[in-house]
């Protein structure tokens, strides 16, 4: 298949740096997804629709559509070695229509990425916050709800939201191999070491074993409902971090040597684990406590804040519990930045550190009003209900609709030993994820305009 097309020629990276390893490649993807979608969310949807009864669809979603996204979005960035932009540009140029028109619409996962990142920062600070906060023991001898209440008013978070920037541009402008990959290679095997030393702790708790009952016994009930299915088939999106911007980005730096379908298993496979590893602690501790485990976003902050205090070498244990969430939230982070810093980089040829340092500085500006928790709420909701779904839906419509057949192929064949994917891999990708991709965008906006609303009013 491979001898009747055109080889990709060594010097299309343009001197672009590069993962030196697969491993890199792989724990950065896993590290892009740990903050978000898999600490953050992924313990309240598991709470919020029944333990089991959520996990099961979430699984197979994972696996019959998660995995083609992660293979789709890393192909597409290595093939065009570009992200959002470039790449979308290249589309169009292979199917003879404009490029302009590609990179206008590139911006879109662009500013999708961008936006979360803002609100993000903001979070990472709050994380950090309670990072030096367990170190010192303060977090053990304040009241929970106003030790949270300080830092999520207007301003509250001031100081932390400039030390999560400057983490994210001291990495950032290391570049790839030196700062990204090097950072996620320590961060990411610590974060699942970390989990299980405080997973061992939760388990030796009277009460945590009716969590995991929860977590392992099917609620046929919520499993019927159509509410659980739409929402886990939203998380696994999310959790994957399917937007076609990071993993585009990622993808992009990825050698020409590496199975992109092996290591996009190897991603989803690892993403759910580390999903998992969180629930497992989480909603146990909840449990074991009496706290609400659909206590919402606030679980991470106030509810297993209230179990630390509550738990026999507490501090000790929220060391390890915040030490990882913050490596979590910091590896997230400058995935989320990478694809606006680059874009800035390629658009407008300025030096990497002076593309880090301007989208850096904007992210902060822009998300002081932010600090505040209402407008940070309707920030996030913004960007990752609206946005972030039509940038995932539009490198897969880029990709599978618009680039050649044969390409495709090329690209996801690249360092494949074993067996390569052939038209019905294609025409999975074409018409299976690309139709879930409307789908889950389609079911975004009906969430928002109908059912949401409807609630409020």
């Amino acid at each position: 298949m491979q001898e009747n097309t055109p080889k990709v020629q060594p010097d299309l990276s343009g001197g672009r740096d590069q993962f030196r390893s697969r491993i890199g490649f792989i724990l950065a993807c896993v590290g892009s997804t740990l903050g978000m979608g898999d600490i953050w969310l992924f313990p309240f949807r598991v709470g919020q629709f029944g333990g089991a009864a959520f996990l099961i669809p979430y699984f197979i979603f994972v696996a019959f559509i998660g995995y083609i996204g992660i293979v789709e979005e890393t192909a597409f960035g290595r093939g065009m070695r570009s992200g959002p932009l470039g790449a979308f540009a290249g589309a169009m140029a292979q199917a003879k229509k404009n490029p302009l028109i590609g990179r206008v619409l590139g911006w879109i996962p662009v500013i999708g990425s961008f936006g979360i990142a803002v609100g993000y920062t903001v979070v990472v600070g709050w994380i950090l916050r309670y990072t030096i906060g367990s170190i010192s023991g303060a977090l053990m001898t304040n009241e929970v709800g106003p030790y949270f209440g300080q830092i999520v008013g207007s301003l509250g978070s001031f100081g932390w939201h400039i030390a999560a920037i400057v983490i994210t541009i001291i990495i950032l402008i290391a570049g790839v191999s030196k700062g990204i990959e090097v950072v996620n290679k320590i961060m990411v095997p610590m974060i699942y070491i970390l989990f299980i030393i405080f997973g061992i702790r939760i388990f030796t708790v009277p009460g945590s074993m009716d969590g995991l009952k929860f977590l392992f016994t099917p609620d046929f009930n919520k499993l019927a409902q159509p509410n659980t299915w739409i929402f886990a088939l939203g998380q696994a999106f999310f959790s994957l971090s399917l937007a076609g911007s990071g993993t585009v980005i990622y993808g992009s730096y990825l050698s020409d040597q590496v199975d992109v379908r092996k290591s996009s298993k190897q991603v989803a496979t690892l993403d759910t684990l580390a999903s998992v590893m969180a629930t497992l602690l989480i909603i146990p501790a909840a449990f074991a406590y009496g706290k609400d485990p659909a206590a919402g976003p606030p679980l991470l902050f106030l509810t297993m804040t209230d179990v630390l205090q509550s738990m026999p070498g507490g501090r000790i244990f929220s060391i390890l519990f915040f030490v990882a969430v913050s490596f979590a939230g910091i590896t997230s982070l400058i995935n989320l930045f990478e694809t606006p810093v680059d874009a800035v980089k390629e658009q407008f040829k300025l030096p990497r550190w002076l593309s880090v340092v301007l989208v850096c500085v904007v992210a902060f500006l822009i998300g002081l009003p932010f600090e505040d928790a209402n407008n940070l709420g309707t920030l996030m909701d913004i960007v990752s209900i609206y946005i972030i779904p039509a940038g995932a839906l539009l490198a897969a419509f880029m990709f599978f609709w618009v680039c050649n057949k044969q390409w495709v192929l090329d690209e996801v064949n690249k360092g494949v030993l074993e067996k390569k994917a052939g038209d019905g891999f294609y025409k999975y990708g074409k018409y299976v994820f690309v139709g879930v991709t409307v789908l889950v965008f389609i079911i975004n906006l009906y969430y928002v305009l109908v059912l949401k609303q409807g609630a409020i009013g």
